[in-house]
């Protein structure tokens, strides 16, 4: 395998740029020059078949920023593994040198300064000339979707995921699975699956009522390539009535379903399968799990989580391709399949830095075409930010602490709650704050921001049953995002306690005072998944908010208190 020596040649190339020559577009021209696209794209072209994956795009049609988490925190068996090391560790697993372009595409430190240096990611005009540039290599590569794609940002909400549909048609994915998809409604859902060019999987999306494969949605897809046959079997996002509002698409029900998955895995192998891909949004943990358990699958094609690794990860005989999000990361795996068996794999992380890959003319033109209609409203500056906005981490990120900061005050709560959700691109200091950029960061179909009276030990309930979806040490009871985020109030965590004995010293910072479990306090939040929460839009609030600030300039948070690591 070279998939190290691959990626990290690009690293080692440039890796002295930003000490030498700080941040600006003179940087920006620098690493032009050093980190060419042929850079990027160099793949020594190995075996028959020939995988390109991509997932977690989150409606991110334009070059973006997006930090990556500096707190990723594993428990039980993936304590201290990747992904779950982050900053230093996981350049130092890599080989990663600091201030390299794989330093600010894969860990945190110096973000900002690194930004100025490298620029934007993403775009999936970008992606196209990715995708592109491997099928002119391999012609008959296999492009695959991993979910999250038809959410996330103005224009995908107020087109129902149409300007997704349409710009990734033009990519010509070969199947995708689901998410987020299914949070415009299972009546829209069907009606885009059923126009959709290419497979829509996921063995594990059942009729509710019957507990029988939907129809709608097929296990597995055969593929013909290089002489061999290849299946793809689809594994949505296994908690989608937990996570997200059941009541948005009664008529499905998911869960990991092992059993199920063994016996597509069994069936395709029957049928003369000479490779088995699994198309997963179960995340990373969970996918290893399952590598563990369901044997006879070649390679995982990870999502959900967001987490960007480059190398695989070998469980068993299982190879697990973690592909990052937000269009940030291309992964092109090529694989040797004879005599019926993968007999070798190499695979290559690549980061899409948008000064660097030229965009593709073609997908260019079709983004511009389906964002005309809302230039307008996405331009508008709302205000500007002296801070570093970012999402990612267990705990907190600035912009969900600028999020809770607009619940408190512009909803006049004591008590604010933000969803621990892992999309939403970053913004750096000095940039304008957009109304595309609040979008960015907010839009979902249930955003209405409520407004409620909480007892302190109903508070208490909320977060110890997120806290148990996010370190429950077995990854198959890990059923939500990142720590729901808390303005307002401060608490101890102690990760290696049972449910129901992690989160103390709960203190309401206005006050110094301890939460009274017997008191009402008035809270606000968004994105319940309760049926009829009313409320403004959070996009509203929080917009309304900034133009009240003008420039945004948030303090360190330090209201949460993590033990047990």
């Amino acid at each position: 395998m070279i998939s190290r020596r691959d990626f990290l040649q690009v690293s080692m190339a440039a890796s002295a740029l930003v000490g030498t020559s700080g941040f600006g577009n003179w940087a920006r021209l620098a690493a032009q020059q050093s980190l060419s696209q042929d850079q990027l794209l160099e793949f020594d072209t190995y075996g028959n078949i020939s995988l390109i994956h991509v997932t977690d795009i989150h409606g991110q049609l334009k070059p973006i920023y997006f930090r990556e988490p500096s707190v990723n925190i594993g428990v039980g068996a993936n304590k201290g593994h990747v992904p779950h090391i982050t900053g230093a560790d996981f350049r130092k697993a890599y080989g990663i040198a600091d201030g390299s372009p794989s330093a600010y595409a894969l860990t945190h430190d110096d973000f900002s300064v690194l930004a100025q240096a490298y620029g934007r990611v993403g775009g999936l005009d970008r992606v196209a000339t990715i995708i592109n540039a491997i099928r002119a290599d391999r012609p008959d590569a296999l492009l695959f979707d991993g979910g999250d794609t038809w959410h996330g940002s103005y224009t995908c909400h107020h087109t129902a995921g149409q300007d997704m549909v349409n710009v990734m048609n033009a990519l010509k994915p070969d199947a995708m699975t689901f998410h987020w998809e299914f949070t415009l409604g299972s009546e829209r859902v069907q009606e885009i699956v059923e126009s959709l060019p290419f497979a829509a999987l996921g063995q594990n999306i059942f009729d509710a009522e019957w507990d029988e494969p939907a129809e709608l949605f097929k296990p597995y897809k055969f593929f013909e390539r290089g002489g061999a046959k290849v299946a793809v079997i689809g594994q949505a996002f296994p908690y989608m009535p937990i996570a997200n509002p059941g009541w948005m698409f009664p008529e499905y029900s998911f869960g990991i379903r092992d059993e199920n998955m063994q016996a597509m895995v069994d069936e395709v192998r029957s049928a003369g399968a000479d490779l088995v891909v699994v198309l997963s949004h179960n995340g990373f943990d969970v996918d290893k799990k399952m590598a563990g358990k369901v044997q006879g699958i070649d390679v995982i094609l990870s999502g959900h989580t967001h987490d960007a690794l480059p190398e695989p990860v070998l469980v068993g005989k299982t190879h697990i391709i973690a592909s990052g999000s937000n269009g940030k990361f291309v992964s092109r795996v090529d694989l040797d399949v004879r005599d019926g068996q993968l007999m070798g794999l190499r695979h290559k992380l690549i980061p899409v830095f948008s000064d660097v890959i030229a965009p593709d003319p073609a997908v260019a033109q079709l983004i511009e075409a389906e964002r005309a209609p809302f230039k307008d409203q996405l331009a508008e500056v709302v205000g500007q930010t002296d801070t570093l906005l970012y999402r990612r981490g267990n705990f907190n990120g600035t912009w969900d602490d600028l999020i809770c900061d607009a619940l408190l005050s512009e909803r006049e709560a004591d008590i604010a709650m933000s969803p621990g959700v892992r999309w939403g691109p970053s913004l750096v200091p000095g940039d304008d704050i957009t109304r595309e950029d609040i979008w960015n960061v907010t839009s979902m179909s249930y955003g209405a921001a409520y407004r409620s009276e909480m007892t302190g030990e109903f508070i208490k309930v909320i977060l110890e049953d997120v806290a148990d979806n996010i370190f429950n040490p077995d990854p198959y009871y890990q059923q939500g995002g990142d720590m729901v985020r808390i303005g307002g109030m401060g608490y101890r965590i102690d990760i290696s306690k049972p449910q129901g004995e992690r989160i103390s010293e709960m203190t309401l910072l206005r006050t110094g005072e301890l939460i009274d479990p017997s008191k009402s306090y008035v809270v606000s939040g968004w994105a319940s998944v309760n049926e009829g929460t009313e409320g403004p839009m959070i996009w509203d609030v929080v917009e309304d908010h900034i133009r009240k600030q003008g420039t945004v300039s948030l303090a360190p948070n330090t209201s949460v208190q993590v033990a047990g690591v």
